[in-house]
């Protein structure tokens, strides 16, 4: 059976559909048979991030309403055969996903695929719900400011209430921290919380700090996950959170300030 993560948060702009892609790649880089599914019903962003965009002729509502089967609706990523990409549909509003349709996708993944990444949309709406409910793991994505931290404990009790584990009284799922947009500087400056500020009111294990960093709009705007950017800070990260997923022990980087060299002061390399 397929391992079911949920990536969610309380907030919108938090880097969700950013996580998911580079988690999926990063697990079918990994050599595991990945699907990512965009539940985000009329918006759809997944798609671009993951540079398909141009070769969505059916989507997950499609295959709820038997309008389309599975193997047509997923899209195998160019760059990693063991990647394949369910996009969401643009044109139906949310009510269209069901919990009995999105039941049957994840069944009939789930015997093929050896991990399953939902996108979820922020908030508590009907596709966000849906996205949890099924979960076996949650990466829960939040900045380090107040607000966005506040809103993923809010999240925290409906994935401890609201889940089909819950209802059935199964282990509870497993939740991870993903502190994104992180920028050392300032929070020496008092502009941002910390990662202890953040663990402390969430109480979860932190999986991973991804830095603010330049490379991730430049990533989105190429259609290329992240993840794939092995040069960038933000890339070296999510290798590191998927690393850690997985059971390796990787040490923690990117969350103090990087000390410059005689070098870098001399010709202010950042």
């Amino acid at each position: 059976m397929a391992r079911i993560i949920v990536v969610t948060s309380g907030k919108g702009g938090v880097g969700k559909t950013t996580t998911s892609a580079a988690i999926a790649m990063g697990l079918a880089k990994k050599g595991h048979k990945t699907a990512v599914i965009d539940f985000d019903v009329g918006l759809r962003n997944l798609d671009l991030i993951m540079g398909c965009e141009r070769r969505v002729v059916y989507d997950f509502v499609n295959v709820i309403n038997g309008e389309a089967s599975l193997r047509q609706a997923l899209i195998k990523d160019k760059r990693c055969n063991q990647l394949f990409i369910l996009p969401a549909s643009q044109t139906r509003d949310k009510d269209a996903l069901t919990q009995e349709g999105v039941g049957k996708v994840l069944d009939d993944l789930s015997k093929e695929f050896k991990y399953i990444v939902c996108d979820s949309p922020a908030g508590i709406e009907k596709g966000a719900n849906l996205a949890m409910y099924f979960a076996d793991d949650a990466f829960v994505v939040t900045n380090p400011e107040v607000s966005s931290v506040r809103d993923s404990d809010r999240m925290l009790g409906i994935l401890a209430s609201k889940s089909r584990r819950a209802e059935k009284g199964e282990e509870a799922i497993k939740e991870y921290l993903l502190l994104s947009r992180y920028s050392p500087k300032r929070v020496k400056l008092g502009e941002m919380l910390s990662v202890e500020d953040v663990q402390d009111i969430l109480s979860l294990h932190l999986l991973g700090v991804i830095p603010e960093s330049k490379s991730v709009l430049n990533a989105s705007n190429s259609g290329t996950p992240v993840i794939l950017d092995e040069e960038s800070s933000a890339g070296q990260a999510y290798v590191d959170v998927v690393a850690r997923y997985l059971g390796e022990d990787v040490p923690h980087r990117f969350i103090d300030e990087e000390k410059k060299g005689l070098f870098g002061k001399l010709f202010g390399r950042k």
